[in-house]
């Protein structure tokens, strides 16, 4: 019986491999080659006018327009040279995903091409249908994209493209990027400060970031028979297959020959890019796998994380394969996350969150671990609502990914320094006694060496010398949390300056001073620090008995955006404004509610239009065969059984769908948008998609497999 599923089933076994040669046998070779980067500009620029751009990518001096205009004349020469036609300002719109609109060089009139510095530093596309949050209506189309000199220009899908902050005619951030650099520069002025408690000649603090990026990959011709899939970016309905992931045997294993000619493929391409992949490898579940790229600053890093997806979907197209970056595309297997793993770098090349050798550099440390860890724990509402979408409901908490309750992780061996740290701070220090050795303070390195276990049910663990915040979704654009992480780290770190101040105008010594408000913070923020199984119920109930949050959900994960505290941090670091959190705000509950209507209409159709019909039509040939086997005088009890059973299960999604349809139109009326968000969260998800799903995945089960509409999970999983 010839069928759409058996169709692409048969496509994937027909499949030839896509074998993929490097253009080097060194990639120092070709790393960077489509990137205008320091090199190319120092060898088409003049002495002067690099020295600008320099100036300008690391101190974010702005560029005249006749360097403006020296640059793209560069600019130009150097992308014709390598056959491309068309330039676009690259940038990141609050929808979460890349934009651009393309312009070509040549100009009809003069017949040449041509490419301006005006034309390189801003342009104005239509901002009308961009979400912005009430921040501009339909009949506002004025928005304007501005380059941003320190995220290198580079070709893509032979385009040029120009890496740009997007802004409203009035001024109000409409994209990710825009907020994080004034972030940036928030948490660079406050760790400076208190980096100058140590050394002086420490003058700019940058924020690291490396980016594990997790994602699924199926056949094309399989993800184009799921509707699911195509509409909602995850499976709807599906059995889990009698093999999973229990067996462990995926993890780290061998790749997938025809997937790791995919993952070559955009490594390779990544790498021409200057995105520094270095590592790839099987994940947990099967058809799950994983690329991590190097250490860079952060804005860089996001830049590349959101061009790393936007590569890996157009060459999984190229080899026959569809890249999925939904949290959970597949119930009952670990959903996918984007590990962010964060750290402080100063200008003279030492690692805030490394520790040292020296008793003083380790004393620094401290300050810097235990400041982000009571940054966590003000503001760890906050931190949670950066993470909140629909997908990643469907993955924390769910037995393979961190729970909604925010927590640091610093291993037990790091946890009895803070502890020792706390209970000895008060120690009477007589002159010459040596403080650090007293303290424990100067026996940092040796103690923590190879001790500082991973905690995988951790959403915010210390890992040796970074934070790793596990929380965050795949398909998230990272700029939102690491917005966030940066302006609470940097709200902490001005007020532990202002309190070691304090203390030191009081009378007291400078390091007796900082581990006096160390110790109060330590104390403070004790109660967010957990060791143990985030998966557990107990954590659940002891984080309660801490009054640590536990939102499951987004809509209520979001409400923290309406506090005016939290209006009045982002204000006070000048990260956003009242406006512009309130539209995001706006923007998150819009997309949540977006999100959960496209599933529960897909959801509606595939059962009424797909599975009813194929159980009805598999249920007439076993009444078909009831009556025949009662006709014979045979026992045909089993096969009226099973045509309850069916009965059963079409009455059930009948029923519910019409009530979860009728329960859509309700909420559509209600004006006010987080009782609508919420109300799609419990009337709605809560309420329906795991009775309406159940059903669906039993007949799976009934049904004969010849007959069945949707492709299987073990199909999309294992066949490759």
């Amino acid at each position: 019986m010839a069928t759409l599923r058996h169709n692409a089933l048969m496509m994937v076994q027909s499949r030839e491999r896509i074998r993929v040669e490097s253009p080097s046998l060194r990639i120092s070779d070709y790393f960077e080659s489509n990137v205008f980067g320091s090199k190319e500009m120092k060898a088409s620029l003049s002495p002067a006018v690099y020295k600008k751009v320099s100036s300008a990518i690391q101190k974010g001096e702005k560029i005249d327009s006749t360097t403006a205009d020296e640059v793209a004349s560069a600019v130009k020469s150097w992308a014709l040279g390598k056959g491309v036609t068309h330039y676009t300002h690259w940038f990141q719109p609050l929808t979460g995903a890349t934009a651009e609109k393309h312009d070509t060089f040549f100009d009809a009139q003069s017949g040449i091409e041509k490419f301006k510095g005006t034309a390189l530093v801003q342009q104005e596309p239509d901002a009308s249908s961009f979400p912005s949050g009430g921040i501009r209506t339909t009949f506002e189309a004025r928005g304007y994209t501005a380059w941003d000199p320190s995220s290198p220009i580079f070709i893509f899908d032979k385009t040029l493209c120009i890496p740009t902050i997007f802004v409203s005619y009035t001024g109000e951030a409409l994209d990710y990027k825009a907020p994080l650099m004034k972030s940036v520069e928030a948490v660079n002025n406050a760790a400076v400060a208190v980096c100058q408690l140590f050394d002086r000649n420490v003058k700019k603090v940058t924020p690291s970031l490396g980016v594990e990026q997790e994602y699924f990959v199926i056949d094309r011709a399989l993800y184009a028979t799921r509707p699911d899939l195509v509409m909602a970016g995850r499976s709807v309905y599906g059995h889990n297959p009698a093999r999973g992931q229990q067996l462990d045997d995926h993890y780290f294993g061998s790749i997938p020959t025809r997937v790791r000619d995919f993952m070559k493929d955009f490594e390779i391409e990544a790498l021409k890019l200057g995105i520094p992949v270095s590592t790839r490898h099987n994940e947990v579940a099967p058809g799950q796998f994983e690329v991590a790229p190097l250490f860079e600053e952060i804005n860089k890093a996001t830049d590349h994380n959101q061009l790393l997806m936007d590569l890996m979907d157009k060459i999984g197209e190229k080899h026959n394969l569809k890249v999925l970056f939904h949290e959970k595309p597949f119930a009952g297997l670990n959903g996918s996350g984007k590990h962010n793993n964060w750290s402080l770098i100063t200008d003279t090349g030492v690692n805030l969150f490394q520790p040292s050798n020296s008793a003083r550099e380790n004393l620094q440390f401290l300050c810097f671990l235990v400041a982000t860890i009571k940054a966590v724990y003000d503001h760890a509402d906050l931190l949670r609502a950066s993470i909140a979408s629909a997908g990643n409901d469907f993955r924390l908490g769910a037995n393979e990914a961190p729970p909604a309750i925010i927590s640091v992780f610093l291993g037990s061996t790091l946890t009895s320094v803070l502890d020792e740290l706390e209970k000895n701070g008060n120690l009477k220090i007589e002159k010459g006694d040596n403080m650090y050795m007293k303290l424990g303070i100067s026996k940092i390195p040796e103690i923590i060496l190879d001790n500082t276990d991973r905690n995988r049910t951790s959403p915010f663990a210390f890992t040796g010398n970074k934070f790793e915040f596990r929380a965050v979704g795949s398909s998230a654009n990272v700029a939102g949390p690491m917005t966030v992480l940066n302006v609470i780290v940097a709200e902490v770190l001005k007020d532990l300056l202002k309190e070691v101040e304090k203390e030191m105008t009081a009378g007291k010594e400078k390091k007796i001073a900082i581990v006096n408000v160390l110790r109060k913070y330590i104390k403070d923020s004790k109660k967010v620090r957990f060791e143990g199984d985030g998966y557990s119920e107990a954590w659940e109930k002891e984080a309660e008995k801490r009054g640590l949050a536990n939102l499951k959900r987004t809509p209520f994960a979001l409400d923290i955006l309406r506090d005016k505290k939290v209006a009045e941090l982002f204000q006070k670091h000048k990260v956003l404004t009242d406006v512009e959190l309130h539209a995001r705000h706006e923007i998150l509950l819009e997309n949540y509610i977006m999100k959960v209507q496209i599933e529960s209409r897909v959801m509606g159709d595939l059962a009424l239009n797909h599975i009813i019909p194929t159980a009805i039509t598999y249920q007439n040939k076993l009444i078909d065969n009831a009556n025949g086997l009662k006709g014979l005088g045979l026992d045909n009890s089993a096969a009226i059984t099973t045509i309850k059973e069916i009965s059963t299960h079409i009455e059930s999604l009948k029923t519910n769908i019409g009530k979860m349809i009728d329960a859509r139109r309700s909420l559509n009326k209600v004006e006010d948008i987080t009782k609508r968000a919420k109300g799609y969260s419990s009337d709605v998800k809560e309420a329906y998609f795991d009775q309406i799903r159940y059903a669906v995945d039993k007949l799976e089960l009934l049904v004969d497999d010849e007959y069945w509409p949707l492709v299987k999970y073990r199909e999309m999983l294992f066949l490759k």
